[in-house]
């Protein structure tokens, strides 16, 4: 009995070591996503009805997974993504998406980078539509909601916000069109500003209208390449000119160092509010004194 007791605690341990949790939390959520859009993928439908019921398959298996993730192993309420106070959340990070990007589209629009050359039919903004929302909580549960949050709770805010950010970045190098620019540029400018908005809130609602708004916006109204993969039809018909250090190049706008800067001082200023909410988590070594 004493053995089985001690083997029992031996394995608590070891589950509830962070790089572990992070591990079991990833593979459920990823398996989930997976596993949702397979169920959908073989439906006799046209693609565009197809992406239309996976976010209604998806997103609720993605979301229930980690809710089962958090209660079982965590063993606490799912504060991040309760539905107190949701819809003004998701609302509020929609608008901040949306205005972040325009105002990119708007200097380089004056700076004579961005060009309009034409406009489609409102229908095609449903197949970026849906790809936004699926990115949009399939990313931020897990890299804020799992990575950056499991990591602050062991070494603090601050390796939080770099190791999530740089590893951020630095998955966008399997994208199609991936260049180093773009993934250095979506740690500082995504990476950043994206934990920022999680801390500055402590729920996922925020930051994942904000990834919505910011990737739609792109794709959907502007048309334009999001981090390098394939153009898909938007509104507008738009091109993108110029050094790549101010277009982006072949990765997108997101690599424009005027969407770096605007991105990252946002993220700064959402920093700033969290520090002065007294939103900082100390590390481990800290908290232990």
């Amino acid at each position: 009995m004493e053995v089985s007791i001690k083997k029992t605690n031996v394995l608590k341990s070891i589950v509830t070591l962070p790089i572990i949790r992070i591990l079991i939390a990833f593979i459920a959520v990823s398996l989930a996503a997976v596993l949702a859009q397979n169920i959908v993928a073989p439906l006799p439908m046209t693609e565009m009805g197809r992406n239309i019921i996976v976010i209604f398959v998806a997103v609720p298996v993605i979301v229930g997974m980690y809710a089962v993730y958090v209660r079982w192993l965590e063993n606490r309420p799912l504060t991040e993504l309760s539905l107190k106070g949701a819809a003004g959340e998701i609302g509020k990070g929609l608008l901040l998406g949306l205005i972040l990007f325009c105002a990119t589209i708007g200097i380089l629009a004056v700076l004579g980078v961005y060009h309009l050359d034409g406009m489609n039919d409102w229908t095609v903004m449903i197949l970026p539509l849906t790809a936004s929302i699926l990115a949009g909580f399939t990313e931020e549960i897990l890299v804020r909601g799992i990575l950056f949050r499991i990591i602050e709770d062991s070494l603090g805010t601050w390796m939080a916000l770099a190791i999530s950010a740089i590893i951020f970045g630095l998955l966008h190098l399997a994208n199609e069109n991936a260049t180093m620019i773009g993934a250095l540029s979506l740690i500082f400018e995504a990476g950043v500003l994206l934990a920022a908005a999680y801390m500055f809130t402590r729920r996922l609602w925020f930051v994942i209208g904000l990834h919505i708004a910011w990737n739609f916006t792109q794709a959907g109204i502007f048309g334009l390449v999001v981090s390098g993969n394939e153009t898909i039809p938007g509104l507008l018909r738009s091109s993108l000119s110029g050094p790549e250090w101010l277009s982006g190049g072949a990765f997108g706008a997101e690599a424009s160092i005027v969407a770096v800067v605007l991105c990252f001082a946002t993220g700064i200023y959402l920093i700033v509010r969290s520090i002065r909410k007294g939103n900082i988590v100390a590390p481990f070594w800290v908290k232990g004194r």
